[in-house]
C-alpha cells in the first residue's frame, strides 16, 4: 500500500487476520482432540504417531520456508487463501484415511498437506499481525495469538463432543475442513489487496527482489534473532507437546477416558486464551521481560503438577497453568522481532521459522523418547526447555528504535519495567 490504511481498512485487515489466526487453531485442535481415536483406528504405537507428526514437521518446514517468497510474489491475500484451502483438505484426509481407508500412508499424507499449509500461514499471518501492530501503535500479537487460541478452544470442545458421541474422525474432520476452508474464503477479503508481506510501499516503490533476499537472510546473521528464537523455541515446545500429547497423556498414563483427554486440552487451551486476551494492556503496563520471566516460572510449575498429580482434578489444575505461562513465549517473540520497522518483515519471519520448527518437530521427538522412558517423563524435557526460555527473556527487552515509531505499542525505553 501507497499509504497507512484508513480506520475502516485497518479494522477489516485486523478482523480478517484474528479469522485467520482462530482458523490455524480450530485445524490444529481438530487433529489433536482425535489423535486416541486415530491411534486406534489404525492400531499403531507412539513411535508411529510420532512419525506422523514428523512428517507434518517436515512439510510445515517447507511451508514457513517458502511463505516469504509467497507473500513477496502474490501477496498476502492470495497466499493465505491458498495455504488455508490447503489446510482444510488436509484436516479432511486425515478422516478418509482413518476411518474410509484404514491407512496410515494416507493419513500421513494428509498431514504432510496439513502441516505445509499451516506453516505457511502462519508466518504469513504473523508478518500481517506486526504490520498491523505498527500501524495501530499497540501490543496486539498477544491477542492475535488469543484467536488461534480461540480456534484450539473451539476444535478442542468439538471434540470432546464428537469423542462423547463417538462421532467417526472422517465426519468430524470433514466438517471441519469445511469449515476452514469458508473462513479463508470469507477473511481473506479484508486484507489489503496490495499488503505483500507487511510492507507500506507500494510494489513500484520496493527495493529489487535481490535486496529484498539480502534482507531477509541478514536476519539469520543477528545474535538477538537465535536469542528470541530460544524463547519462542521453549514455549513452543510447550504448546505444540500440550496440543499433540496431552489427551493421549491423560488417557494412557492417568486412566481417564478419550473424553476426558480432550477436556484437559480444552482447559489448557482456554487458560491460553485467556492470558492472551489481557496479555498486550499487561505487556504494555509492566514490560515484556517481567511478563516473560513470570509466565515461564508459570508453565514449569504447571507442568510439573501436570506430570506428577495423583488425582484428575490436579492433573487438569497442571493443565491450566501449563497452559497459562505458554501463553505469550509465542506472540511476544513475534512482537520483538517487529521492534525494527524496516526489518520486521525479515525478522519476524526468521523468528517464526525457529519458533514453527520447534512447535511442529518437538512432538515428534517427544514421541520417539516416550516409546523408552514413557510419556510424562518425557515431558520432563520441555519443563527444561521452559527453564530456559526464561533465562533469556531479556532479549525480548524493546530495541530502542521502537521507541520513535512505537510500531508494536512497546513502553518507552525509560521504563524500569523493562529491564
Amino acid at each position: 500500500m501507497a499509504h497507512a490504511p484508513t480506520r475502516s481498512q485497518l479494522v477489516r485487515w485486523r478482523a480478517a487476520i484474528f479469522a485467520i489466526f482462530l482458523a490455524s487453531g480450530l485445524s490444529i485442535a481438530t487433529w489433536a482432540s482425535r489423535v486416541p481415536a486415530i491411534k486406534s483406528g489404525l492400531e499403531i504405537d507412539n513411535i508411529a504417531v510420532g512419525l506422523l507428526l514428523l512428517g507434518a514437521g517436515i512439510a510445515s518446514i517447507i511451508g514457513l520456508s517458502i511463505a516469504p517468497i509467497v507473500l513477496a510474489r502474490a501477496g498476502a491475500r492470495r497466499g493465505m487463501l491458498t495455504a488455508l484451502v490447503i489446510v482444510g483438505i488436509g484436516v479432511a484426509t486425515i478422516g478418509i484415511g482413518t476411518d474410509l481407508l484404514s491407512s496410515y500412508p494416507v493419513v500421513l499424507v494428509g498431514l504432510a498437506l496439513f502441516g505445509f499449509g499451516n506453516g505457511a500461514v502462519d508466518v504469513m499471518m504473523n508478518v500481517q499481525g506486526a504490520a498491523i501492530e505498527k500501524s495501530s501503535g499497540r501490543t496486539l500479537l498477544p491477542l492475535f495469538h488469543a484467536f488461534f487460541s480461540f480456534g484450539t478452544v473451539i476444535g478442542a470442545g468439538l471434540g470432546v463432543v464428537a469423542a462423547a458421541l463417538e462421532i467417526t474422525v472422517v465426519a468430524h474432520t470433514g466438517l471441519m475442513g469445511a469449515v476452514i476452508v469458508l473462513l479463508a474464503l470469507v477473511s481473506v477479503a479484508g486484507i489489503p489487496a496490495r499488503e505483500d508481506a507487511g510492507v507500506d510501499a507500494a510494489p513500484a516503490a520496493r527495493p529489487p527482489w535481490r535486496e529484498r533476499v539480502l534482507v531477509a537472510v541478514s536476519a539469520w546473521r543477528e545474535p538477538r534473532t537465535y536469542a528470541l528464537g530460544v524463547i519462542m523455541l521453549g514455549m513452543a515446545f510447550a504448546e505444540g507437546g500440550a496440543n499433540d500429547w496431552m489427551p493421549l497423556a491423560v488417557v494412557e498414563d492417568h486412566g481417564a477416558d478419550e473424553a476426558l483427554g480432550a477436556a484437559a486440552l480444552t482447559v489448557f487451551s482456554v487458560a491460553m486464551t485467556v492470558v492472551r486476551v489481557l496479555g498486550g494492556p499487561l505487556v504494555d503496563r509492566v514490560g515484556r521481560v517481567a511478563v516473560l520471566r513470570t509466565l515461564a516460572f508459570t508453565a514449569a510449575a504447571g507442568l510439573l503438577l501436570f506430570i506428577f498429580a495423583p488425582t484428575l482434578p490436579l492433573v487438569f489444575l497442571g493443565a491450566a497453568l501449563w497452559g497459562a505461562g505458554a501463553s505469550l513465549g509465542f506472540p511476544l517473540g513475534m512482537s520483538a522481532a517487529a521492534d525494527d520497522p524496516e526489518k520486521a518483515p525479515a525478522r519476524v519471519s526468521a523468528a517464526a521459522t525457529i519458533g514453527y520448527v520447534a512447535f511442529l518437530c518437538g512432538p515428534p521427538i517427544l514421541g520417539f523418547i516416550s516409546e523408552n522412558v514413557g510419556l510424562l517423563n518425557t515431558l520432563l524435557v520441555i519443563v527444561v526447555l521452559i527453564v530456559l526460555s526464561g533465562l533469556f527473556s531479556s532479549a525480548a527487552r524493546p530495541l530502542a528504535v521502537a521507541s520513535a515509531d512505537a510500531p508494536v505499542g512497546a513502553p518507552s525505553r525509560s521504563r524500569p519495567s523493562e529491564r
